[in-house]
């Protein structure tokens, strides 16, 4: 370990000192000129980076499910739109807002970055010299029977100056390999970051969506709890009076409760909507934020596909991946660079004294220069199986890499899979409900005239009630479609 301190002892000069004293200047400017010349001109170890070639298709799938946006012109492409542009509805666009203010996962994201940009300022640090000011004293008294003279003696030592500590010249590109590979580390980061943020915003769409679709079935099962009651009095009147059986009461009675059980589930998942939703917005969503039911929300814009080279490599996710793997490439070099000698530098310039007074007079010049050397002979394979992990670690980053971008791919997929099929499907189930709602006011025609039993009603009625039910989930299915596209295409331009 090389000391960095200085070495007490007392200089002794003649009539040289102005000699000497451009001597040290000339020794120390050397010094650090071939620090610097080292430093700037070393060469670096770390392999030549590469980016990987997509494993995924050029092209979209094509087949039945997938409708072709050929003749959309790509004004946008989803990373260059805000989601404000995107998201259209002002009750949305303002709980959107609370969540990025508020949301913890955002923030933990947030804070993430700043540590890693800390922790890259730090490694870049050791690219320059760390010069410290020292300044110090040592004050001894030696026992008689200790003492050549056979007097107790005192000694004393003053030292103050300047001192660069266990400088490394970076020839082989060590240091700068880890500085690389901290700062790739840093930008994977950001784009953590902004994934984190493209994923909250679809989230908190999704919920607030989720919310509005709740409470339109609730809606619905109030709807039909009312008219069944109204429905059911009359048949009750109608069994009082000896007209209809005990069967058709209690078949009225089956259309009461089902609607009630309706009443109960939904009532307790709008509850559980607005928890989610708060926990999203990271604090409580006023009232009039919240949607009263689908009906009455703005739709939200369409995106064409674009290419997946033009869109997939711009995901955020992938663009961590991509910078984690220049991270373990940029480590190889520093693996590579440990077989090489390490050449450290020690230095320092003052003055030092026997007493305090004479720190700055003629002849209290003090100064070092310690170069050491550290070449690696035998480490039973250290170095090298170093190596070996850096390497597999490569590997493992590019298979993320891989990964990552065909995870990407499918999500885009599927999305645009469920969007070449949402209108057929929900034009599909307008037409069923129109269907089972013709079917329910003939079966109710057909009992009144005593053609049917109840039961032919109350089948009627579940059958237009499911399918009303769907109606509103193919609906949902639909916005959140939309958003799928949005976060699946890499959306979210920071504003």
């Amino acid at each position: 370990m090389i000391n960095y301190g200085f070495i007490h002892t007392e200089v002794k000069m003649a009539n040289n000192n102005s000699k000497i004293r451009q001597a040290v200047r000339f020794r120390l400017c050397c010094l650090f000129l071939f620090s610097a010349v080292f430093t700037l001109g070393g060469c670096t170890l770390t392999p030549e980076y590469v980016r990987p070639e997509p494993p995924v298709p050029v092209e979209w799938p094509v087949g039945p499910a997938y409708k072709t946006d050929a003749d959309k012109p790509v004004l946008k492409t989803a990373s260059d739109l805000s989601w404000r542009e995107y998201f259209l509805e002002p009750r949305l666009q303002k709980v959107i807002e609370l969540s990025l203010i508020n949301n913890r996962d955002l923030r933990v994201a947030a804070l993430n970055i700043e540590k890693t940009r800390a922790q890259y300022r730090i490694q870049r640090a050791e690219l320059l010299p760390q010069i410290n000011g020292t300044a110090g004293a040592s004050i001894q008294r030696l026992p008689s029977d200790l003492s050549s003279s056979g007097e107790a003696r005192i000694s004393e030592q003053y030292n103050i100056g300047l001192g660069v500590s266990s400088y490394e010249l970076d020839l082989f590109g060590r240091v700068r390999s880890l500085k690389d590979q901290f700062l790739e580390q840093y930008l994977a980061t950001e784009q953590v970051r902004r994934a984190v943020q493209i994923s909250l915003v679809a989230e908190v769409s999704n919920a607030w969506l989720t919310l509005a679709a709740d409470r339109e079935r609730l809606k619905l099962a109030h709807e039909t709890l009312t008219s069944q009651q109204e429905y059911y009095q009359i048949i009750k009147r109608r069994f009082d009076a000896g007209i209809t059986s005990a069967l058709d009461l209690y078949e009225a009675q089956t259309a009461v409760d089902l609607a009630k059980v309706d009443i109960a589930r939904y009532t307790a998942l709008l509850a559980q909507d607005e928890n989610a939703l708060v926990l999203l917005a990271g604090k409580s969503v006023a009232g009039e934020l919240l949607p009263a039911e689908l009906g009455d929300i703005a739709a939200l814009k369409e995106l064409p596909p674009g290419l997946p080279s033009d869109v997939l490599l711009k995901r955020p996710d992938i663009l961590a991946a991509e910078h984690r793997l220049k991270a373990a490439n940029a480590n190889i070099g520093a693996a590579r660079a440990a077989f090489f000698p390490r050449i450290g530098l020690s230095a320092s310039f003052g003055t030092a004294s026997a007493n305090l007074a004479g720190l700055f007079q003629p002849g209290s010049l003090a100064w070092n220069f310690l170069p050491q050397i550290s070449v690696p002979l035998f480490d039973s394979g250290k170095n090298l199986a170093a190596l070996d992990v850096s390497e597999a670690e490569r590997n493992i980053a590019v298979a993320g890499y891989e990964k990552a971008i065909q995870t990407a791919f499918r999500e885009v997929a599927d999305s645009l899979a469920q969007r070449g099929t949402i209108n057929d499907q929900l034009a599909a189930q307008k037409s069923l409900v129109n269907a089972t709602s013709e079917s329910y006011r003939l079966s109710q025609l057909r009992y009144d005239k005593g053609i049917d039993s109840y039961l032919t009603v109350i089948i009627s009625l579940r059958s237009l009630y499911n399918s009303q039910q769907n109606l509103i989930g193919v609906r949902l299915a639909k916005l959140l479609n939309q958003t799928a596209v949005y976060r699946a295409l890499g959306g979210g331009a920071a504003e």
